[in-house]
């Protein structure tokens, strides 16, 4: 996987059909999704209840792309290993899920999948300066994590400085809340590469009419660029 800051589109399946998630992944891929975002959450650390490593790995084989995995879990370590067997190319972490995120983030790459660390909304830019040299990715919370649907929170600001800070690092900057062809375009000037959508790509379509997925996913795209 070369590294590039052309713009991606990772649509994520928590805004899919849950009863029909390969064909869905299939969908939205043909119709132009760059990576494909898997949100899962514990119940824990935020207030919702979604999938664990069994799902990953049985949609694993359907993903061409890329299986982009956000754990929004606590505690982290003793599931990375079962998420890396279940095909996670990212395993993504929140720097507030543990107290020993350095430690969480060496044992990401060490069972062979990509480490990316997630910062929410309430948690400054500052709190990864110590970590970019561990990390693939920088995912930005521009939600309170737990739903999807829900207002966008903006972190333009944040955005800029952490592009900064990662300077002719390989690291891409990931926006996972609210995104949508009005969000895209401040975010993109920011710093970001990687735009994390659910209902703003899902909406209208369905496997049965998945040109509305296609059509969704080429307006963020055009608006970002």
């Amino acid at each position: 996987m070369t590294f590039d800051r052309s713009v991606k589109i990772a649509p994520s399946i928590l805004s899919a059909d849950f009863a029909n998630f390969g064909a869905e992944i299939q969908a939205v891929e043909a119709q132009g999704a760059d990576w494909i975002h898997v949100d899962v959450m514990d119940g824990h650390f935020v207030p919702n209840i979604t999938f664990g490593p069994t799902t990953c790995a049985a949609i694993r084989p359907h993903i061409k792309t890329v299986m982009d995995v956000h754990l929004m879990i606590a505690p982290v370590d003793p599931y990375i290993q079962a998420f890396a067997d279940a095909g996670a190319d990212f395993i993504t972490a929140h720097v507030e899920a543990g107290p020993h995120i350095h430690r969480t983030l060496q044992a990401i790459r060490a069972a062979g999948a990509r480490p990316g660390v997630a910062l929410n909304p309430g948690t400054p830019a500052s709190a990864v300066q110590e970590l970019l040299d561990l990390v693939d990715l920088v995912c930005v919370m521009t939600v309170n994590p737990g739903f999807g649907g829900q207002s966008f929170i903006d972190m333009t600001d944040k955005v800029r400085t952490l592009r900064q800070m990662i300077g002719d690092r390989d690291i891409h900057i990931e926006i996972d809340g609210g995104v949508s062809p009005a969000t895209a375009p401040m975010l993109v000037d920011a710093g970001a590469d990687v735009l994390v959508a659910g209902s703003a790509v899902f909406k209208g379509g369905s496997v049965e009419n998945p040109t509305p997925y296609g059509d969704n996913i080429r307006a963020i795209r055009a608006s970002a660029q």
